[in-house]
C-alpha cells in the first residue's frame, strides 16, 4: 500500500532543490550513506525528495537505493534526500523503512520536480480499533479482552467464495463439513460446533441456529474491512449462543475507501465468483454502500468414483447495502439489509429436479431465502445512549432423499445501552436487550397434537458493565447479565477480564474467567437429524447447555528485532460444559439420540500465533493449536467426535519487483475421531494427518487493476473414496433389519452398514487451478 506524488512547491522550500535547504545533518547523512554503496563517475542525474509518512511526518533515516545497484542515501531528519543515478531514460529507486511498507518506483529522468514519497505503516505497527470485547471502540492492545483482527487482505492471500471458507486461515478455527452430499457445514472454534459460537454482521447477532453458515456467505469480501474474533464465552454482552466465542464480520463505513471494487475468481473446477462494490454519497447527508455476491457451480463431477457429487452444485446471490445519515449532532444513524438466495444439491450424478423427494435417485436439495435487516441510532442525549436493532427472516425448503424439510423461522432483536457519568477510574455500561423467536417446521421438534404448534421464544435480558482502570498499565472489566427464558426461567451469566500492559508496551497479560449458556434446538442445528436413513430419537427433554471457561492470553511484540518485526500471542484456555447436548450415532446405527449428558464435557487447550513482518517486505504468520475435547459420563472418559487434537495454520507473503507478490498458505490438522456404524464397520476409525496447501501469484498495477493466479490443495489430499457408507443403496433396500431397529450382517452387507454420509472429516476436491482479476477505483 503506498503512493508517491509528485509537489508543486516554490523553488528554495525545505527539501529542495540544491543542498543547502536540506540542512546540515541531512546533507552530512546523504553523503555518509552514499559511502558504503559505492559512486561512479559516468554521467550522473540528481533526484531530490522528502519522505514521509501517511501522516504527513518526516521519517528520518529511510534508505533510498537505485534499484539494482549497491547505490544508495539515507533521509535526513526532516525526511529529505538527495541521489544521483546514472543518466538515461528512467530510475528505478527503493525506499524503505524499519516498520513501513518498503516502496519500488521507476522515475522519469531528468526529474522535473522533486519527489514525495509516502510509506504506508505496516499492519503490524497499527494499533486497531476493535469493538467486540466491550461493545465501544478501543485500540486493541488496551482491551481487556483478547481479540484477534483479520483483515480483508489477510485473507486475499488465499481467496475463496465465502468467509466460510476463509476461516481455515484463523488460527483455531477450522470450516467443518457434516455432510458429503450436500455439504452442509458450520464453523468450529476450539474444537466446539458451530451452534456454539454467535455470528455478527456489525456488531449484530443477526445469525441464528437454522444454518449458522449462511451468516458468513455471500458477502462481498471487498467490502469487509476486518473480522473480530473473541475466543470463550460472550454470553454477558450478547447472550445465548455466544458459549465457545463469537465472529464479528465489521463492513466498511459508506462514504470510505474505494469508490467501486470488483473480483471475479474462477476455478479449474468451473466454480465462479463474482464480488461487486460501490459506495457513494446521496446528496450532503447520506452515504450509501452496496455490494453483491454470485456464485455458481454447475459442473458434476465424481473423481473418487462413489457414484455421489465430490461437491455440491450450487447458485447464489446475495445483496447487502449499508447506509450513514448525517445527522446534525453528528450522532450514529445507521441501516443495512441483506439478501441471501441460494439453491444447491448434491448427490447421485443422475439426480435432476424431477426426481427430489423420490425414491427412485438419492439427492440433497437445498433451497434458501434469507432477509436481515440491522442498524444503530443514537438518541441526542447528554450521556450516549443507542438503540440497536436486527430483523432476520429465514425460510427453508430441503429434500433429504425422500425427506422433506420445510423450516421458517424470524427474529427479532433490539438492544438498548447506556453509559452513564464519567466516575473516576470506571466507565460504566448499562443494557437491556430482548430477543424473539418464531420457528416452525414440519418435523416432530414443532408438531402440536392437533396442529402445527410453532416454537416461540421470548428472551428479555439485562447486563451491566464496568471497566476499572487500576493504574497506568492495568485494567478489570467486570459484567453481569441477567436474562429470562420463557421455558428455562432465569439465567445468570458473570465474567471478569483482568488486562496488565508492561512498561515498555511489548508485553500484555490478560485473564479472563466467564460464564455461557445456550438453548439447543437440534432441528435447527444438526444436519445429521434430517439426511440419510437415521431415526431421530429424544432421549428427554432438553435442558440449556451450560459453562465455565477461563483462559490466560500473553502478547509479546519485539519492534528492534534485527530483521524486522516479530510478535508472541500464546493462550491457554479451559472450558467445562454442564447439561451438555451430544448427538448419539453409536448405540443403535440406524438412530441419533439426544439427551443431556449425565456428566460434564470439556475443552482445554493452547495455542500459540507468531507474526513476522520483514524488513525486506516479507511477512509470515503461523498458529499453532492442541486442545482436548472430551465428555466425562458414568466414569469413561470420550474425545468428541470429528475434533482434531492439533492444528497449525500459516500464511508467507513475499513482495515482489514491479508489482509482483506471491502468497504460500496453509493448514496441518491431526487425527479425529470418526463416526463409524458399528464394530463390523471397517473404515478407519480416526482420520490421518492431512494437509490442505495453496499458492498464489499476484500482479498489482498502480493505476487499480489487480490479476492473481494459483494452485489451491497443492498436495492433492482427498478423504477415502468410501467415505458415503453404502453409496451404492442409499435408500437402504438392500438392508435386513432387526426387530429392534439395530442392523443384521448379510452376505450382501457383511459389516451391517447402512447408507450415511456423516463420514466426513475433509473436503473432497483435489488440486486445482484458479485465476481471478480485481479493480479498485480509489
Amino acid at each position: 500500500m503506498f503512493y508517491i506524488a509528485y509537489s508543486r512547491r516554490r523553488a528554495g522550500a525545505v527539501g529542495w532543490g540544491s543542498p543547502t535547504p536540506m540542512g546540515l545533518g541531512a546533507l552530512v547523512l546523504s553523503l555518509l550513506g552514499s559511502l558504503p554503496f559505492g559512486t561512479s563517475l559516468a554521467a550522473q542525474e540528481l533526484i531530490t525528495g522528502l519522505v514521509i509518512t501517511a501522516e504527513g511526518l518526516p521519517i528520518e533515516s529511510a534508505t533510498v537505493q537505485v534499484t539494482g545497484t549497491d547505490r544508495g542515501t539515507l533521509t535526513g531528519a526532516d525526511g529529505s534526500f538527495m541521489i544521483e543515478v546514472p543518466s538515461g531514460d528512467t530510475a528505478r529507486l527503493r525506499f524503505s523503512s524499519l516498520g513501513y511498507q518498503p516502496v519500488e518506483e521507476a522515475v522519469r529522468l531528468p526529474p522535473k520536480q522533486p519527489l514525495t514519497v509516502v510509506l504506508q505503516a505496516r499492519g503490524e505497527l497499527l494499533d486497531q480499533v476493535v469493538v467486540s470485547g466491550s461493545m465501544k471502540p478501543v485500540s486493541r492492545s488496551n482491551s481487556p479482552v483478547p481479540i484477534e483482527v483479520y483483515t480483508a487482505e489477510y485473507f486475499a492471500a488465499n481467496p475463496a467464495p465465502s468467509f466460510f471458507e476463509s476461516l481455515q486461515q484463523v488460527n483455531g478455527i477450522r470450516p467443518q463439513l457434516n455432510c458429503n452430499v450436500c455439504n452442509t457445514g458450520d464453523i468450529h472454534v476450539n474444537g466446539l460446533e458451530g451452534p456454539y459460537t454467535m455470528i455478527l454482521i456489525d456488531g449484530m447477532p443477526i445469525v441464528s441456529g437454522l444454518a449458522s453458515v449462511y451468516g458468513l456467505s455471500g458477502i462481498p469480501q471487498a467490502l469487509v474491512e476486518r473480522v473480530e474474533v473473541v475466543k470463550g464465552p460472550a454470553s454477558t454482552l450478547y447472550g445465548s449462543e455466544a458459549v465457545g466465542g463469537l465472529i464479528n464480520v465489521i463492513t466498511r463505513s459508506p462514504g470510505t475507501g474505494p469508490r467501486v471494487t470488483a473480483d471475479a475468481m474462477t476455478t479449474g473446477w468451473g466454480e465462479t465468483n463474482l464480488d461487486l462494490g460501490l459506495t457513494r454519497n446521496l446528496g450532503t447527508r447520506v452515504r450509501a454502500l452496496l455490494g453483491a455476491n454470485v456464485f455458481h457451480y454447475g459442473n458434476p463431477r465424481d473423481d473418487n468414483r462413489d457414484g455421489f457429487t465430490d461437491v455440491t452444485l450450487q447458485d447464489r446471490v446475495s445483496v447487502f447495502s449499508k447506509w450513514n445519515v448525517t445527522r446534525p449532532d453528528h450522532r450514529a444513524l445507521t441501516v443495512a439489509v441483506r439478501y441471501l438466495y441460494e439453491d444447491r444439491w448434491g448427490g447421485q450424478l443422475a439426480y435432476g429436479p424431477e426426481y427430489r423427494g423420490g425414491e427412485e435417485v438419492y439427492g440433497e436439495s437445498i433451497q434458501t431465502h434469507r432477509w436481515e435487516t440491522f442498524g444503530t441510532y443514537a438518541f441526542a442525549t447528554p450521556r450516549p445512549l443507542e438503540f440497536r436493532y436486527s430483523l432476520t427472516g429465514h425460510y427453508h425448503d430441503s429434500a433429504y432423499g425422500s425427506t422433506i424439510y420445510l423450516g421458517s423461522q424470524y427474529i427479532g432483536f433490539g438492544q438498548l445501552t447506556y453509559r452513564p457519568a464519567d466516575v473516576t477510574n470506571h466507565d460504566l455500561l448499562l443494557g437491556a436487550a430482548y430477543r424473539y423467536t418464531w420457528y416452525d417446521d414440519n418435523t416432530p421438534a414443532t408438531a402440536g397434537e392437533v396442529t402445527n404448534a410453532p416454537s416461540r421464544t421470548s428472551l428479555p435480558g439485562l447486563f451491566a458493565q464496568d471497566e476499572w482502570t487500576l493504574s497506568r498499565r492495568s485494567t478489570l472489566l467486570t459484567g453481569l447479565r441477567l436474562d429470562h427464558n420463557n421455558r428455562h426461567g432465569m439465567i445468570l451469566t458473570p465474567r471478569l477480564n483482568y488486562k496488565y500492559s508492561g512498561r515498555d508496551g511489548g508485553h500484555t497479560l490478560r485473564l479472563s474467567v466467564g460464564n455461557g449458556y445456550r438453548v439447543a434446538n437440534v432441528f435447527t442445528e444438526d444436519h445429521a437429524a434430517l439426511t440419510g436413513a437415521r431415526e431421530t430419537v429424544f432421549a428427554e427433554a432438553l435442558r440449556p447447555e451450560t459453562s465455565w471457561n477461563g483462559n490466560v492470553n500473553y502478547v509479546r511484540r519485539i519492534f528492534d528485532w534485527g530483521p524486522g518485526i516479530i510478535s508472541f500471542d500464546g493462550s491457554l484456555w479451559y472450558t467445562r460444559f454442564g447439561n451438555r447436548i451430544l448427538p448419539d450415532y453409536e448405540t443403535n446405527p440406524n438412530q441419533i439420540i439426544y439427551a443431556n449428558l449425565d456428566g460434564h464435557a470439556v475443552s482445554r487447550g493452547g495455542s500459540l500465533a507468531i507474526d513476522l513482518s520483514l524488513n525486506s517486505g516479507a511477512t509470515a504468520n503461523l498458529g499453532l493449536t492442541v486442545q482436548d475435547v472430551y465428555t466425562v459420563s458414568g466414569g469413561r472418559r470420550r474425545r468428541q467426535l470429528l475434533t482434531e487434537t492439533a492444528s497449525a495454520v500459516w500464511r508467507i507473503s513475499q513482495p515482489l519487483p514491479r508489482g509482483w507478490s506471491v502468497d504460500y498458505t496453509g493448514n496441518l490438522y491431526g487425527p479425529m475421531l470418526l463416526p463409524r456404524l458399528g464394530e463390523l464397520d471397517q473404515r478407519p476409525g480416526r482420520s490421518p494427518w492431512f494437509s490442505l496447501q495453496n499458492l498464489q501469484v499476484t500482479k498489482q498495477w498502480d493505476s487499480g487493476p489487480e490479476v492473481y493466479l494459483g494452485v489451491k490443495n497443492l498436495l492433492n489430499f482427498t478423504p477415502p473414496a468410501n467415505s458415503i457408507a453404502r453409496a451404492f443403496d442409499p435408500f437402504d433396500k438392500e438392508v435386513t433389519f432387526a426387530p429392534g431397529g439395530g442392523v443384521v450382517p448379510t452376505a450382501d452387507n457383511p459389516q451391517a452398514l447402512t447408507f450415511d454420509p456423516s463420514y466426513v472429516f475433509a473436503p473432497n476436491q483435489g488440486r486445482r487451478l484458479f485465476v481471478g482479476a480485481r479493480y479498485t477505483l480509489k
